[in-house]
């Protein structure tokens, strides 16, 4: 399947955060970006976004996507059974001490998705994107859609309205795990939220509106804080050179 039919947004993603040995950050993703790009898209799935975390410097963050549930088993079964993964995996393996941090997600609703084309991806060794990702994650109970839903119809209007549109609004995928070689996280209920800004002062511009906001100020957030299991988790990502998302 060539890269050019992933056109849209993926109606299955996962969210990966690596945990690397120290000082490899780099090497992962300079190998990632020259051998692992278009090889997955080649075998039906969408690579969509690689991430420095801004917070830890041995943690690389990464967003891929799928058609369906069906599609990322078969395209998984093909890209680590192939050539590419024989090659060149041992090398990415030995950059890593955790790679099992993996969310299974779903665009809410459907349609809020991240949409990129791989024919705008930047060529190999292309500097990296002067820009901003700032992502959330809420968590809520098991079973409980009320958090949720208050982040898809009371928040994310109010986001809509005071800053940049969101670049996805992504919820749990519950569906079973049918590639067990490579965990997911089980047992989560939760939602998060992909924005792009210029930098990181505009980010917090925007942060500081949304806690003005009368709505928010006085019913939203006080609404998802009751109904959430832990403090919001952000996630304060720089894009690499070769990332869709920026």
């Amino acid at each position: 399947m060539p890269p050019t039919d992933l056109v849209g947004p993926p109606a299955v993603i996962e969210l990966r955060q690596y945990t690397l040995r120290p000082r490899r950050r780099d090497e992962l993703i300079e190998l990632f970006d020259r051998e692992f790009v278009e090889t997955q898209e080649e075998v039906g799935m969408s690579v969509l976004g690689q991430f420095r975390d801004l917070d830890d410097p041995d943690r690389f963050v990464w967003l891929r996507g799928f058609r369906d549930m069906e599609t990322r088993h078969r395209a998984l079964t093909d890209f680590y059974g192939g050539p590419v993964w024989a090659e060149h995996g041992p090398r990415a393996n030995a950059t890593m001490i955790d790679s099992d941090d993996v969310l299974l997600l779903r665009p809410l609703p459907v349609g809020r998705g991240f949409s990129a084309s791989p024919s705008e991806r930047s060529p190999v060794g292309a500097a990296a994107p002067d820009r901003f990702v700032a992502a959330t994650l809420w968590s809520f109970a098991p079973g409980r859609d009320e958090g949720v839903e208050l982040i898809r119809d009371g928040l994310l209007p109010v986001l809509l309205e005071t800053g940049p549109a969101p670049l996805a609004l992504l919820t749990t995928e519950h569906a079973p795990n049918t590639f067990s070689r490579l965990p997911v996280r089980t047992g989560e209920n939760v939602a998060a939220i992909f924005t792009s800004y210029p930098d990181e002062d505009a980010h917090r511009r925007h942060l500081a509106e949304i806690q003005a906001h009368p709505h928010a100020r006085d019913e939203v957030l006080p609404s998802i804080e009751r109904e959430q299991t832990s403090a919001p988790r952000p996630l304060r990502l720089a894009p690499t050179g070769r990332s869709l998302i920026f």
